[in-house]
């Protein structure tokens, strides 16, 4: 098992990584054999729950905080076509009560993206993205352990569709991904949601999801943006009323967050990342505040040629 993840955190410090004002989820796009690699970390708490609609606290759980950390990569195959992999370290702890907290790697995931079109109109330019993405478990974590499981041990399979429209140093962007999820495997051999299950196979309900983004884009120094998200699972129940939650619990979220990244003039290709987010409605969720922050630095690995794009403020 060390053997193992050694293997996969060396893999993870070979591979490409979130680089410079590109993730899965913008418009832009890391140039050709351009690798950027970098830590982050992330923190989310909450004290405050919807059980179904109902919002309410635990005292048999006061704060639940969940803390990640993780190394990313993202390489430009090409100008217009990109990878990313990432496998996040997590912990979680609750303040009161007497469940006790998990930790461990938790699921690898990875990303293909696409830059399917590119168009000025009128003063602006628009893109269209198309992007393919995957995750599988790392280790035998329990996922039916919430809220303080590290993760819910399904294999999915993702399709994002990503619209951006940038006039000058302003933008906005929407996108919108629907993820397949595989069944799992619990820790008991019966169970209960609206009816008995004699089984410990559990049938994961597929997730829907969209994203604007607006504000202000300069690759070479500034991004700084306004964050809107919501999450719905396609199916799914409530929890009942004082009970844990379940892995295929309805799970939804509307969450308003901020993102903001900067280039350090002084180091050619070194870069921070920092987000903000808070969960303003949901089902069966956490109403959590959130954070991350990472630093990122660009390497190129190719030999270094001139080109000429229409769009290169928008490409590292």
């Amino acid at each position: 098992m060390r053997t193992i993840v050694l293997f996969a955190v060396l893999l993870l410090l070979l591979q490409p990584a979130r680089g410079w004002a590109q993730t899965d989820e913008d418009a832009i796009m890391m140039s050709k054999n351009n690798l950027c690699v970098g830590p982050m970390y992330g923190h989310s708490s909450w004290d405050h729950y919807w059980e179904g609609t109902y919002h309410r606290s635990n005292a048999n759980l006061g704060t639940v905080t969940t803390q990640m950390v993780s190394v990313m990569g993202i390489y430009g195959i090409t100008r217009k076509l990109n990878v990313m992999v990432s496998a996040p370290y997590i912990w979680t702890n609750a303040s009161a009560g007497t469940l006790h907290g998990q930790h461990g790697i938790q699921d690898l995931s990875a990303w293909v993206k696409w830059e399917a079109l590119e168009q000025n109109i009128g003063k602006g330019d628009f893109s269209v993205y198309l992007l393919g993405g995957a995750s599988v478990p790392l280790t035998n974590y329990i996922a039916d352990y919430l809220p303080l499981a590290i993760g819910l041990q399904s294999k999915t399979l993702s399709a994002r569709l990503i619209a951006d429209y940038q006039q000058g140093r302003f933008f906005a962007t929407a996108s919108g991904t629907y993820t397949w999820r595989s069944d799992i495997t619990i820790d008991q051999n019966a169970y209960y949601t609206t009816s008995l299950h004699l089984t410990d196979q559990v049938d994961m309900p597929n997730v829907a999801a969209e994203m604007l983004r607006v504000g202000y884009r300069h690759t070479d120094h500034l991004i700084a943006e306004a964050i809107v998200s919501n999450m719905n699972t396609l199916g799914g129940f409530d929890m009942r009323k004082n009970d844990m939650p379940f892995p295929s619990n309805k799970m939804n979220s509307t969450m308003v967050g901020a993102h903001v990244k900067y280039s350090i003039a002084a180091v050619k290709g070194l870069s921070v990342d920092l987000d903000g987010g808070y969960t303003v409605a949901g089902r069966n969720v956490g109403q959590s505040t959130s954070f991350d922050f990472g630093v990122y630095y660009v390497f190129h690995l190719g030999k270094k040629t001139s080109h000429n794009t229409s769009n290169q403020s928008k490409t590292n």
